[in-house]
């Protein structure tokens, strides 16, 4: 779980069907995420969730699942590496596992994780292709779009496309892009552009940057600071809000407001201070690491790969404690980690964590025009969560989430609809 300070800045469309907007409880002051007890009973999460335990290499990856909401509450569930996707009904009770059938009647045995629904159609992430596929609710195939670079984040929009957060390697250069692409015809345009100078090994791009070699999986990566510095680059953001697509820019705090053709309308500037972290708080984390890290010594210490797991952890600590010494300036950190859109239309910033710990999440508030109404916190006693837009999901003034139980259990993934309240 990131524990992250939460921003929330441009309230567009600040309308809700409830008596009490999302942006009134933000500033009434500490805002409580309560979990709905009524949602998703009698769920057996050993077996809906049995898929946590997968591994590929060694490594787990069980956790690597994400949620999309369907038109009438139906939450489905992305499992990595899996055929099949995990259906819950709008009160949350598991109804079934589906996958992709194509025209033939055949069930494809490899798919991509849904990325969006449009035009009553989900649509995927691309393969290594890049290939879209498209397919209905039951999960009959559509058909493929077509995308020659790769992707980080899609979104549908309210005409019946779909914006695209692109990249491609280039040979001196990473080009970050954003396009937008027409869900009937394939066509694409790109409206924003960045190149970034690609980091190649300097004393700088390496701290706080490790790799290993790890049991049966190979190189194994690892970075000690809150977001990994290999390569300085933080994506753009996208949010569909009313007719309007924004983009938001991490590392400079800009947002950029185009219409749905992708005509720029404005630009906007997060106007609170730069962040960094400090050269004693880099220590303490940079410290908490190496402890942490040679308490695995035991852990690897057993089995096939033990010599090689413990000559693997030897390594990394050296290289740890030689970056320990190095530390000498602040780190200058993106503006904002995550933009999530809330159901009232307001886009939340999360930071960038510093540490980690209890589910507390500070809160400001600004209005449209940007200025500074009040402050808050958003706290969770019941859960452990990540915030990112494919785990942490407003709908109709709730948070869906798939969030970890405190309680001991093996498998402890949940989905969890929380109310938020002062």
């Amino acid at each position: 779980m990131r524990n992250l300070a939460l921003v929330l800045l441009l309230a567009f469309i600040a309308s809700s069907t409830s008596a009490q907007s999302l942006v009134d409880i933000y500033k009434n002051g500490n805002v409580k995420l309560i979990p709905d007890n009524e949602f998703a009973q009698g769920n057996d999460w050993d077996k809906v969730f049995e898929t946590y335990t997968d591994t590929l290499y060694g490594k787990a990856i069980g956790q690597r699942k994400s949620l999309k909401i369907m038109p009438d509450g139906s939450v489905v569930v992305n499992n990595a590496y899996r055929n099949f996707f995990t259906k819950f009904s709008p009160n949350g009770k598991f109804e079934k596992e589906f996958g992709i059938t194509g025209k033939d009647g055949k069930k494809w045995t490899k798919h991509k994780s849904i990325a969006g629904i449009i035009n009553d159609n989900f649509f995927s992430g691309l393969d290594n292709m890049g290939n879209m596929v498209c397919f209905d609710f039951e999960g009959k195939y559509n058909k493929t779009l077509k995308l020659d670079y790769m992707t980080r984040e899609m979104i549908a929009l309210p005409n019946n496309k779909i914006a695209v957060v692109g990249w491609v390697i280039w040979k001196e250069k990473f080009r970050d892009f954003v396009a937008i692409v027409d869900y009937e015809t394939n066509e694409e345009k790109v409206i924003w552009e960045h190149f970034t100078d690609r980091c190649k090994g300097t004393t700088q791009c390496k701290m706080f940057n490790y790799s290993m070699e790890w049991g049966k999986q190979g190189m194994y990566g690892i970075n000690t600071m809150p977001f990994s510095k290999s390569t300085g680059i933080q994506p753009p953001q996208i949010a569909s809000v009313g007719q309007k697509l924004i983009i938001a820019i991490p590392t400079t705090g800009e947002i950029l407001q185009f219409n749905l053709d992708g005509k720029l309308q404005s630009r906007d500037q997060i106007e609170w201070a730069s962040n960094s972290i400090s050269v004693d708080e880099q220590k303490e984390i940079q410290q908490k690491a190496i402890e942490n890290f040679r308490a695995r010594k035991e852990d690897v210490a057993v089995g096939e790969y033990a010599e090689k797991n413990a000559r693997g952890v030897e390594k990394v600590l050296k290289e740890m404690e030689a970056d320990l010494e190095k530390i000498k300036n602040p780190i200058l950190i993106p503006v904002f980690a995550e933009m999530i859109k809330d159901s009232d239309g307001n886009l939340l910033f999360f930071e960038f964590p510093k540490e980690k710990g209890a589910n507390k999440f500070n809160v400001w508030i600004y209005k449209n025009n940007g200025s500074f109404v009040g402050s808050s916190s958003f706290e969770c006693d019941d859960y452990n969560f990540a915030i990112n837009s494919s785990k942490f999901v407003f709908h109709d003034g709730y948070i869906y989430s798939l969030a970890y139980s405190k309680e001991k259990t093996d498998i402890p993934l949940r989905l969890v609809r929380f109310s938020l309240t002062n």
